[in-house]
């Protein structure tokens, strides 16, 4: 039975629910993908007492084709290519060094534009918790599982908490976990299982990241929170 959450927070008090056992772990990490992902990561990193930070993919797009992506680059210098397409394209190597340089140049205003440089979570050895409010294709969460891989944590975690059925079995494969709060058959788009779909705002994202610089401890669950198994 799939159901509409009220807004992102309220989604991310169910996740939470369900992600209990990572309760009090003192190296899980909570990296919520701007902007959508993170009202709901900052609602289990509050539940769960963790660290919360974001963590940025910037696609590479093909020379005219800024749709078409040659990879993706990810916080912490992670650079992810799909050489087929880039042969197929037949892009030269200065060329791809440019687009990449292009790509890591915003990248960089954008972490700056949410949080201090020196704010950036070490995940080397750390439980990850990769969240999103919702997953469509799967494709930008796909490329965090594999920049977060990079960076050797003991364990990734994938937790959102709506997604499309034919998603699922990629990230059963790519996380060590995957958590969803449903996977509805009706699926057509993640705004339609919410009431207040609305867009993040940059001020929220930094607002929820200032509030967040030291780790909470854990609270008691929202009242009235439920698990829905899948």
């Amino acid at each position: 039975m799939s159901f509409r959450f009220r807004d992102r927070a309220q989604a991310g008090r169910f996740l939470a629910d369900k992600l209990e056992s990572c309760a009090g772990e003192p190296a899980a990490v909570v990296l919520g993908l701007p902007r959508g992902g993170v009202p709901v990561a900052a609602e289990i990193a509050n539940h769960l007492g963790a660290r919360l930070d974001i963590f940025l993919v910037r696609k590479v797009g093909a020379p005219g084709q800024a749709e078409l992506a040659l990879g993706a680059i990810a916080s912490g210098g992670v650079i992810i290519l799909n050489h087929a397409v880039i042969a197929d394209l037949r892009v030269s190597p200065r060329e791809l060094e440019t687009l990449i340089a292009r790509a890591q140049t915003e990248l960089r205003a954008l972490e700056n534009h949410y949080r201090p440089a020196d704010h950036a979570a070490n995940l080397r050895g750390r439980l990850i918790i990769l969240v999103d409010d919702g997953l469509a294709t799967g494709a930008t969460m796909r490329a965090a599982v594999a920049a977060v891989r990079e960076r050797q944590p003991a364990r990734i975690v994938v937790a959102v908490p709506v997604a499309a059925r034919d998603v699922v079995e990629q990230f059963r494969t790519a996380a060590d976990e995957f958590v969803c709060v449903q996977t509805p058959p009706d699926f057509r788009g993640v705004g339609q299982f919410y009431e207040d779909f609305s867009q993040t705002s940059d001020e929220e994202v930094r607002r929820l990241l200032a509030r967040a610089i030291q780790p909470r401890q854990p609270i008691p669950a929202a009242s009235g929170a439920s698990s829905f198994g899948f």
